[in-house]
């Protein structure tokens, strides 16, 4: 069954995580979602990512505050949505959050723009271990580690999403979604995370390893 209409994986985001997890998919962000945004356009967002057979799935570790948390879709940003940068989804030039400018997140930027230099864009798909997005207490705009009972839970849907493209090519980014991947028994080629001065060496990693394929 295509993922993209698979009723048990979107039943699935739906859990409730506990305290200080936001989930995209089925609550509001009263602060910062505009009008045209919120868990339904996020759902349909996140539909449309899916609506391919990958050649690759990029792994991250967690939603964040300033991408998937808005847009629905893990590595990516208001930015690249409105700009047309990720392949399937189209916001018709509408802002998605009441920022006063659109939110950007450098990793998504550093990932989207290796992925098109590539020429891989249009059949890969991105995902997060834990998909959600886990944040410090009173602080919604933060991001944090998820702990070892979310991140069983996150482990779940990682291994559907994994079962439904067993011909993908899988890769790591980073650590932590390195170690989660092995949680579920999956073999994956890690990159360098792109936060934290590791731009270069991601793309770099993933270059060598597409010409390796």
């Amino acid at each position: 069954m295509p993922l993209h209409s698979s009723a048990r994986f979107f039943r699935l985001l739906t859990a409730d995580c506990g305290p200080y997890v936001f989930n995209p998919w089925t609550q509001r962000d009263e602060r910062n979602d505009g009008a045209f945004n919120g868990p339904a356009a996020r759902r349909e967002r996140l539909r449309a990512h899916l609506r391919v057979q990958p050649a690759q799935i990029l792994i991250g570790e967690a939603a964040g505050y300033q991408g998937c948390r808005i847009t629905g879709v893990a590595f990516t940003s208001e930015r690249l949505v409105m700009a047309g940068t990720v392949p399937r989804i189209a916001c018709r030039g509408l802002r998605l959050s009441t920022r006063h400018i659109p939110w950007s997140e450098p990793s998504a930027t550093t990932v989207w723009n290796t992925l098109h230099t590539l020429g891989i864009a249009q059949n890969t798909v991105l995902w997060n271990a834990f998909p959600w997005h886990p944040h410090t207490a009173n602080s919604p705009q933060s991001n944090r580690t998820p702990t070892r009972s979310e991140r069983l839970l996150g482990l779940i849907v990682l291994d559907l999403l994994l079962a439904t493209s067993p011909k993908a090519t899988v890769f790591a980014v980073g650590r932590h979604a390195e170690s989660m991947l092995h949680e579920v028994g999956r073999a994956a080629i890690p990159l360098r995370h792109p936060s934290m001065g590791g731009a270069v060496l991601f793309r770099r990693g993933l270059q060598r390893a597409m010409m390796a394929k």
